[in-house]
Order: structure tokens, then C-alpha cells, then sequence
């Protein structure tokens, strides 16, 4: 895969490229900042309103909002964002999902998801941008940085127990060059002392979309894939949960390499 930056194909494309890019980027941060706050200003009423109507509970009410927030972001770049899924609708709940980490657009596509139960577990990092750390409190978002072992695992059994799914960024950082970089033991452990299987998935295009480091948006084509789910019990022992993490790593690292000079046809979302 390519450093990530802006993609190969602009020399190839020309004048329309860049003429599609720059609007991309003339129409995506007003919109984006118009959403964001119009759902911050909303956020109070939907919260009531999402009680009344579904009786959930305010950490669920938060990640479907959260949910229906990300999807906007996904609609806002879809005239210049091709995007397209495989697999996503045969994930099995409850579950732990594994995700390469590429671009902050990442979390942007899992509202493309069939189901929005999502705990995301991330470092401390996000919990520090100001307009979002309420919300990410109230989901029940994990910080695996800094919280207690124990806390994290309570909150994950909670989630699983309602068929929620927790996901991971088993990095712990985005990749600049769209390889996978080592993962962190967390997920995996997870998986190990609860049980739960892992779904690895794999997403390409967005490290072009939104390259880490940078500002301005590319035109691209974004491909989320869903790997079959990897059963913790079949990596027994002590550092099973070591031997499970090299499984998925290895698994995604095909599955990436598939990817990227893939042909056959996928399920195209309009």
C-alpha cells in the first residue's frame, strides 16, 4: 500500500480531480460544522425524546445518536466517496471488533454498520476534544489508557450481556503507511476472559480520504470488509490470548493485501 497522502490517481485524473476535491473540501467543513452543532443544540431533546419512545438506556440513546452523527459525516462526502461493504451484515452479536486505523474518518464509517450498540475502547486522547467528551461519557466510550482493567472489562460485560459489541483500534494509533502496525493486547485479552469472539475488520481509502496529519479531503473509494469471527477458546493457556492476537494480525494482513488489488464485486451502497 502507498504512503498515505493524496492518492496516486490525481496525476491520472487531472484538472477534473482536483476540481472535485476542492469542492469536496468547500462543502464538507461548513456542513460538518453546521451538523455538528445543530446536533449539539438537539442533543437535549433527542435524549428525552429517545427515552420516551424506545425506553433504552441513556448510554444506548447516546451511541444511536452518535451513530446517526457519524452517518451524516459518511453523507456529506458521498458525492466525491465511493463506498462500499462485505460482510458487515453476518456479524453475530455480541462480538469484539478489531479495525485497522488509518484516518479519523474510521470512526465515521462504522456508523455504516447494520447495528449502532457500538463502545468504542480508544486512548485518552479523544476524551480531550471538549465538544465531543460529554457524549463519548455518556456511550459509556472507554478510555484503555488510562482506566482500570477491571472497570473496562465490568463495562464490556455489561455491553455483551445486552448483545452490544465493543470495538477496538488494536493499534493504538493511525498507520501513515496504510500497513498494519503492532497491536496492543487489549481486545484480545478481553476476549479471552469473557469469551467473546473477535470479528477483525478491515477498511481501506480512508487514510486517502482524510490523511492523518492533514486537513484538506481527496476523492476516493472507501472499502470496509468483515473477516470471520476468530474464537478465543481455540487459543488456550496463559498467553492464548497472545497466540489469538497474532491469528487476527496475520488474518488482516491478507485480508489487506487482497484488498488492494481486489476485482471481484462487492455490495455498493448507493
Amino acid at each position: 500500500m502507498t504512503p498515505q497522502g493524496p492518492p496516486r490517481h490525481r496525476e491520472k485524473s487531472g484538472r477534473f480531480w482536483l476540481l472535485r476535491a476542492l469542492l469536496l473540501n468547500l462543502t464538507f467543513y461548513p456542513l460538518m460544522a453546521l451538523w455538528t452543532v445543530a446536533g449539539i443544540v438537539a442533543s437535549p431533546l433527542c435524549l428525552v425524546l429517545w427515552k420516551l419512545v424506545t425506553g433504552w438506556d441513556l448510554g444506548r440513546i447516546t451511541r444511536h445518536l452518535i451513530s446517526i452523527h457519524g452517518n451524516g459525516m459518511v453523507v456529506i462526502t458521498a458525492p466525491f466517496v465511493r463506498f462500499c461493504s462485505e460482510g458487515t451484515e453476518s456479524i453475530e452479536r455480541p462480538c469484539i471488533l478489531v479495525l485497522n486505523h488509518l484516518s479519523f474518518f474510521d470512526s465515521y464509517y462504522m456508523s455504516r454498520l447494520p447495528f449502532h450498540d457500538i463502545v468504542f475502547a480508544v486512548g485518552a486522547w479523544p476524551f480531550k476534544m471538549y465538544w465531543y467528551t460529554l457524549f463519548m461519557r455518556l456511550a459509556r466510550y472507554l478510555d484503555v489508557e488510562s482506566a482500570d482493567w477491571g472497570d473496562v472489562v465490568a463495562t464490556c460485560s455489561e455491553t455483551f450481556a445486552q448483545k452490544g459489541v465493543v470495538i477496538f483500534y488494536p493499534e493504538g494509533h493511525r498507520s501513515r503507511t496504510g500497513r498494519l502496525q503492532p497491536f496492543y493486547s487489549g481486545a484480545f485479552r478481553l476476549a479471552k476472559e469473557t469469551g467473546v469472539p473477535i470479528v477483525p475488520l478491515v477498511i481501506t481509502g480512508t487514510g486517502d480520504l482524510l490523511p492523518p496529519g492533514r486537513f484538506a479531503l481527496y476523492p476516493t473509494r472507501v472499502r470496509l470488509k468483515a473477516l470471520p469471527p476468530v474464537d478465543p477458546a481455540l487459543f488456550p493457556g496463559h498467553n492464548g490470548h497472545l497466540r489469538l492476537r497474532r491469528e487476527v494480525r496475520e488474518r488482516m494482513t491478507r485480508a489487506l493485501a487482497e484488498m488492494q488489488g481486489e476485482t471481484g464485486t462487492m455490495r455498493v451502497e448507493k
